[in-house]
């Protein structure tokens, strides 16, 4: 028995060490992209977990191929029946909103509570685009914040230029690592002159790191001297960041987020903090966008991810829609 305590607390001893001797199982902490979950789900099929889904792959850059479905809406099922590729390209300029839907850490597109809520968007009457960046589900590459970003950023564009979308709204839909995704592609679009039609953040954090020294196993280390700037440190050396709350004093768009009291990952706390970002930032400048924030009571059990099963939210997201015209 001792030599099982004894073992034990060396483990434990030494993960600070190891840490720091090696900051890039920090790194694979965050992204948690090699837990590629569900097991034995052939991505090239998405009709298999989602109708009137199309496989896509683009090459965001040299090496690097990432995974697309692209679901469409409810309404054109029937029509889309023996289509062709090209044709449901096409529809992406049909005036039906486009959702670029950017996904948390930890599996692929085919994630149970994704494809629920991208079912909930295709009834809404939505376009939608699930990305699985590079690293994750069938993409190449390695993960890596600028990577991610370049991944979402390359299919807005492509939406926007190659696949000629029309006059419907553009957004993009960013679930708790994938906030931090959105907001970091939103920004560079702005400063490239595009205004990115509305935003929607679903259960996001303030700034990642925030994230990663509240989760409850830093939390068995934060009496130790000078653990939290180690976290911090090592968070800087890879270059990971995904700073939301510095975004959104920057955004000009229209902004709703969702976020449940009962989060156990990312608290509610760091929506409302971004929500009064958002708000004050709105009111600096004399914007008439609308920044929205939608809380879920702790008594619904939504938690993390599953707001998808708020029975109201498609009602949500078409008036935040009809709003922004």
């Amino acid at each position: 028995m001792k030599r099982v305590l004894w073992l034990l607390l060396a483990v434990y001893a030494s993960v600070p060490v190891v840490l720091y001797l090696c900051p890039w199982i920090l790194a694979h902490m965050v992204f948690c992209h090699l837990l590629r979950f569900p097991l034995l789900v052939d991505l090239s099929r998405p009709e298999l977990l989602l109708k009137h889904t199309r496989n896509l792959y683009l090459a965001t850059e040299e090496g690097v191929s990432v995974g697309v479905w692209h679901t469409l809406p409810a309404s054109q099922w029937e029509e889309a029946a023996g289509k062709s590729p090209e044709w449901h390209q096409e529809t992406l300029g049909d005036g039906a909103p486009v959702v670029i839907y950017l996904h948390g850490n930890v599996g692929s597109r085919a994630l149970s509570h994704r494809v629920q809520l991208v079912k909930m968007l295709s009834a809404a009457g939505c376009h939608v685009l699930s990305l699985d960046y590079r690293g994750f589900g069938d993409s190449t590459g390695e993960p890596s914040e600028a990577g991610l970003t370049s991944d979402a950023l390359h299919l807005y564009k492509w939406v926007k230029h190659g696949a000629g979308a029309g006059a419907g709204p553009l957004l993009l839909w960013g679930h708790s690592l994938g906030s931090g995704v959105a907001t970091n592609a939103a920004v560079q679009l702005q400063r490239q002159g595009v205004a990115i039609d509305a935003l929607i953040l679903e259960a996001p954090y303030t700034k990642i790191g925030e994230v990663v020294v509240q989760h409850r196993l830093s939390q068995l280390y934060m009496f130790l001297p000078g653990f939290e700037q180690l976290l911090w440190s090592i968070l800087e050396k890879n270059n990971i960041k995904f700073a939301n709350d510095e975004n959104l004093k920057l955004l000009s768009c229209p902004l709703l987020i969702l976020h449940s009291e009962d989060d156990a990952v990312v608290p509610h706390h760091m929506g409302l903090k971004l929500h009064q970002i958002a708000v004050e930032a709105k009111e600096a400048r004399n914007s008439g966008v609308p920044v929205q924030m939608v809380s879920y009571g702790s008594g619904l059990g939504l938690s993390h991810s599953n707001i998808y099963k708020d029975p109201q939210l498609a009602s949500v997201v078409r008036t935040f829609l009809q709003n922004l015209r």
